[in-house]
């Protein structure tokens, strides 16, 4: 079968192969992939990784195999789930644990775009506990986990800021999923937050720490602008008992399965806009991997399908 693999120090960031087809555990299910989609953080992990390595988490598709064991969704089944790599094929082995079924009206598409960014918004949000009439402050909001965020809070009951560069360009579709004010740096932001949804780092991180309100939680989930905070503890005078909580998806504890049914759920009762900010044919992937390194695709999830 087709599939891709990591190259590093190649003209293009992959390349395909042909590779054997998966050999699934007892446990695992194996899936015809359908559409997968790129990660931010798996840039990352394309650069640290060797040569040979396969990329890819999200998948959406179709069972072909049922596990072993008789666990999980039986053969012809429609799923969404989440392996720690080799999902950029044309089949993947996924652990029962990480699938959920599709409804019919989730398409492959949308599918693709949830897991990671979907269960990331879900969790670190859950954080914070309960949200109605709370305020949370979202930063990289145009992004893939962000555009999560603002939905999920907004759903929850509150009210949310939205923070993005491109905020003049995408101040309308932010406030549709709920953001009630969009503003281009956290310093614009009005007033103190409960709850803050920190992916960018750098000097977004450190003025965070002047917006968090006293007792309030400072998720940390991502570094996108590369650049280190500078925080010491009289920043916090204004923010006392603020919190900085660190959280790092592989560490996740939360049944897998079960939180993809949450979103699936609320995406099937249109609930939950999943459609990706990009899709493209998996052929063009280089292409795709170059443009997101160079920030030149819209907002959104990032998703390839699989011919």
């Amino acid at each position: 079968m087709r599939a891709v693999i990591n190259t590093p120090d190649g003209d293009q960031p992959v390349e395909f192969t042909e590779v054997e087809q998966p050999e699934p555990a007892a446990h695992q299910a194996v899936v015809a992939v359908r559409a997968f989609s790129v990660n931010r953080g798996e840039l990352a992990l394309l650069a640290m990784r060797p040569r040979g390595w396969r990329p890819g988490q999200d998948v959406a598709g179709v069972v072909v195999e049922q596990a072993a064991d008789g666990s999980g969704p039986q053969p012809g089944t429609r799923v969404v789930g989440m392996v720690d790599n080799a999902g950029w094929s044309e089949s993947a082995a996924v652990d029962v644990s990480r699938l959920t079924e599709l409804p019919d009206a989730v398409s492959m598409e949308q599918a693709a775009a949830l897991p990671m960014a979907g269960l990331t918004a879900l969790r670190t949000l859950r954080i914070g506990g309960s949200l109605l009439g709370r305020r949370v402050l979202v930063t990289g909001a145009n992004g893939g986990v962000g555009r999560f965020h603002v939905q999920l809070a907004a759903l929850s009951g509150a009210e949310v800021t939205a923070v993005t560069t491109k905020a003049d360009q995408v101040e309308k579709e932010l406030k549709a999923l709920g953001a009630t004010e969009v503003v281009p740096d956290v310093a614009e932001a009005s007033g103190t937050f409960d709850l803050v949804e920190e992916s960018v780092g750098g000097t977004a991180l450190s003025a965070a720490v002047t917006k968090v309100a006293p007792k309030g939680t400072i998720v940390v989930l991502g570094a996108s602008s590369g650049e280190k905070a500078a925080i010491n503890v009289y920043d916090f005078f204004g923010h006392e008992g603020a919190k900085l909580v660190n959280y790092m998806s592989y560490a996740a504890t939360d049944p897998t399965d079960a939180d993809l049914r949450v979103l699936v759920d609320l995406v099937a009762a249109g609930k939950l806009v999943a459609e990706p900010g990009h899709v493209a044919d998996w052929s063009g992937l280089a292409e795709t991997v170059t443009r997101m390194r160079e920030r030149a695709l819209p907002g959104g999830k990032v998703v390839l399908t699989v011919g």
